[in-house]
């Protein structure tokens, strides 16, 4: 099965790559390697506010990580030229905004890593850090930046 036809039937369709919120560039390519720059959650095209511990659960920031996955692929695409040309997602970091007695920020970055692993399969089991902050911009409950191997 295809990447695309494995998005379809989880019934996902890639945003395009979100514009800068400052200054820096959402994503870079050097070699055979894709840097993407940290995207917070969004919920209904808005920031996902939130803090882990205190205003969300673990199963609510797992939904919100799930969700930043779709947008890391939908600038992967772009960055890569196309999903397909993925060969490897090679790390992922994930910041959760959390509570300092919040001590489930590596399920809650599952959202992400399950959801990369299912669409991309073995290629898309990656190493990964999660850790947990006082704040993120915007007041985001989560967000996470990806390194990708590509043809």
């Amino acid at each position: 099965m295809s990447i695309q036809d494995r998005l379809n039937t989880l019934g996902i369709t890639l945003p395009p790559v979100a514009v800068p919120a400052a200054s820096y560039l959402p994503f870079t390519r050097t070699g055979n390697l894709v840097f993407l720059s940290g995207h917070i959650a969004k919920k209904d095209g808005q920031v996902w506010v939130g803090q882990l511990g205190k205003t969300m659960t673990t199963a609510e920031g797992q939904e919100a990580a799930r969700a930043v996955a779709i947008d890391l692929m939908g600038t992967l695409q772009v960055a890569a030229g196309g999903l397909d040309k993925v060969v490897r997602i090679v790390k992922v970091m994930s910041l959760v905004n959390s509570t300092p007695d919040f001590t489930e920020h590596h399920l809650v970055t599952n959202g992400c890593s399950e959801l990369i692993a299912q669409v991309f399969g073995e290629p898309g089991r990656h190493a990964r850090s999660a850790f947990g902050v006082a704040q993120i911009p915007l007041g985001a409950c989560v967000e996470i930046e990806l390194i990708a191997e590509v043809a």
